[in-house]
């Protein structure tokens, strides 16, 4: 397993920050890579992703999840193996630190590559850049989920 964690300071406060990564169907408007995410129910997400030229389909399931902390969640089945973690620690009234760990199990030749370069930590912090420019300038989440999911 290969592990990335990295984090970004947000200008915006840590509910709206939460409430906008709920909506993961987004996510292909900042995060690289992602071409498709469709939320099946309130725990599972169906992910297409186009890397390097290889096409990938998998499901995810939150595993955890308490508003405005943090979510965690790990891959079903499908074409990629990971589980992590996404956690919003608010600064101040304002500010939110916005932290994801990742670990995730690296598939041919190209990712084992990928992973041994640090371009798969390059590319989650350009998604969290990206992330923080897109709420930034939206200046409001474009909706929320605020429900609890507890560890099974």
């Amino acid at each position: 397993m290969s592990t990335v964690q990295q984090s970004i300071d947000v200008d915006v406060p840590a509910r709206m920050c939460y409430d906008q990564w709920t909506q993961f169907e987004d996510f292909p408007q900042f995060m690289e890579g992602v071409e498709q995410v469709t939320q099946l129910d309130d725990r599972h997400n169906h992910w297409k992703t186009r890397i390097a030229g290889a096409s990938r389909e998998f499901d995810t399931e939150i595993v955890d999840q308490l508003p405005d902390e943090r979510i965690a969640w790990r891959t079903l089945e499908g074409d990629s193996s990971q589980r992590g973690v996404v956690t919003f620690v608010r600064l101040d009234d304002s500010h939110t630190r916005v932290r994801l760990v990742m670990e995730f199990e690296p598939q041919g030749m190209a990712e084992h590559m990928g992973a041994a370069l640090g371009m798969i930590d390059r590319r989650v912090k350009g998604d969290l850049g990206r992330f923080k420019e897109f709420i930034e300038h939206r200046n409001s989440a474009s909706g929320a989920w605020r429900g609890r999911v507890t560890p099974n």
